[in-house]
């Protein structure tokens, strides 16, 4: 009897180890446990030191096993290039991650799947977003009307030393809410405020280890484990948006849009009878989640990108005098410089993108998948494998960059000065799946930044301290928490 079970033993254990293995031809990766995968060998809290150590010993092409999924990295820029623009078609899905259906149903713009639907859906926000002004005039004047808040703000605390994040996030915020329901939220709303708390909540949740159990770990799904908790904020985040959509059918005049909203919900009116007799992807549920989309991603990604603006600025105090004397030589008695104006003002370019580059707010981009079979740098990746472009190892390539490991302007500047554009610079990620509001995202970061380094000095608060340049890592990475020392320069 005693060898029965330990045959029987046995053989299950060779049966697990045996599903744990890598297809014929399958990039290389660690060995991974039965059930838990590569999980004690990858630090979730923050994987990425671990990813450059298993690209070095694997190649810039490799895999590892979460839970019970195969997923292979993509490191370095030439492959994430090669395989995110030159393989556009077989690497833009999305995979079928647990948690992200769960909540959008595979409805919306980032994590709906690659197809027909998704095309609508894109190609619609794409224009109603440029016909309410991304990349032009009156876009800029909403980002500057909003930078007059931040401005009286910060001048409300000269001299003092505070926490500029709720005020960061609430003014960037804004302005993707004026265009998605036309709405601006005070800075001391408590019901915006608990809203942006609970997506900062989320996209470190569904990020981190806790995303990745539920995702790969199916039967710890129904635990009251610490993912529940996503769930519940994605609820009360949708039911926020839902009361706003409600109260725009009410209001709603045909012809006269006023926002996203609005648009969207004409356009509901003109798809319920398609003539090609196809379903149409727009309903009140894709309205919902492509709400929740766009107010995420501009909201999350662009705050992180400025707070690490701010402290790269007090760490690097020379860098901000340099950048405050080329802004106010170009506004010239002006109050604010205009987009335009970044043509002329290679440094502050330079020194901006450097940011980006540095501050690396969306350090494994949104998961890729296959759309199908795929031979790739020599090895066969299966239709439906989970992708993740590794952009932390693109924008730290030693290949490619002056100073990889290190924050220094020059990484986009010439020997004569002028502002060079760099091929690896995708902060944005690339391809068919690059981000949605980019330019928006651009144009906030230049406005932001020049309007505050114009009418402010920001200087590190504790004098006994340095910087703390390590990251909270999630889906969007942000800077550990920080005050900002703070002084009005003296008006000329």
């Amino acid at each position: 009897m005693i060898h029965f079970w330990l045959t029987l033993t046995a053989i299950m254990v060779a049966l697990l180890f045996w599903k744990w293995r890598r297809p014929a031809n399958f990039p290389p990766g660690p060995w991974g446990l039965p059930i838990v995968g590569n999980f004690l060998q990858v630090d979730y809290n923050n994987p990425l030191p671990d990813l450059e150590k298993l690209a070095k010993k694997y190649g810039n092409v490799y895999s590892i096993f979460l839970g019970n999924k195969l997923i292979v990295v993509l490191s370095g820029f030439q492959t994430v290039k090669e395989a995110l623009v030159n393989h556009a078609a077989e690497f833009s899905d999305r995979p079928q991650d647990p948690v992200f259906v769960e909540i959008s149903k595979n409805k919306g713009i980032i994590t709906a799947p690659y197809g027909q639907h998704w095309k609508e859906q894109r190609r619609f926000a794409l224009m109603v977003l440029r016909n309410f002004g991304f990349g032009k005039k009156s876009m800029e004047n909403r980002i500057l009307k909003e930078a007059k808040y931040v401005l009286n703000y910060f001048e409300s605390k000269n001299g003092c030393q505070f926490d500029p994040k709720l005020v960061i996030t609430n003014a960037v915020s804004n302005v993707i809410c004026s265009i998605l329901f036309a709405q601006r939220y005070d800075y001391h709303d408590n019901t915006f405020s608990r809203q942006l708390k609970l997506i900062e909540e989320n996209l470190k949740l569904v990020g981190g280890v806790w995303g990745e159990l539920y995702n790969t770990v199916p039967i710890i799904r129904r635990l009251p484990l610490p993912f529940q908790k996503i769930f519940r904020n994605a609820d009360e985040i949708l039911s926020f948006l839902k009361n706003i959509a409600e109260e725009h059918k009410k209001t709603l005049t045909l012809g006269e849009p006023r926002d996203f909203v609005d648009c969207y919900l004409e356009e509901i009116d003109k798809k319920q009878d398609r003539e090609d007799g196809n379903t149409s992807s727009f309903d009140e549920g894709s309205l919902l989640i492509e709400m929740l989309d766009l107010f995420i991603a501009g909201t999350d990604t662009t705050t992180n990108s400025m707070r690490w603006a701010l402290l790269l600025m007090m760490a690097y105090p020379c860098v901000q005098e340099k950048c405050y004397k080329e802004i106010e030589s170009i506004a010239d008695g002006k109050e604010f410089v205009s987009y335009d104006d970044r043509l002329r003002m290679p440094y502050t370019q330079a020194v901006i993108h450097e940011i980006l580059r540095f501050g690396n707010v969306v350090p494994l981009a949104v998961p890729h998948s296959t759309t199908k079979e795929v031979l790739f740098k020599g090895y066969t990746i299966p239709q439906g494998t989970r992708v993740m472009a590794d952009l932390n190892s693109v924008l730290r390539d030693e290949t490619q960059w002056k100073f990889p490991h290190e924050f220094n302007p020059a990484n986009f500047l010439n020997d004569s000065g002028e502002f060079v554009k760099q091929e690896a610079f995708l902060p944005f990620s690339t391809g068919p799946r690059v981000c949605l509001g980019e330019n928006l995202a651009r144009m906030e970061i230049f406005l932001f930044f020049t309007s505050l380094l114009k009418k402010f000095v920001f200087s590190w608060p504790e004098k006994s301290a340095s910087p703390n340049f390590t990251t909270t890592f999630g889906i969007v990475s942000s800077p550990y928490p920080f005050k900002v020392g703070l002084k009005c320069r003296k008006k000329n």
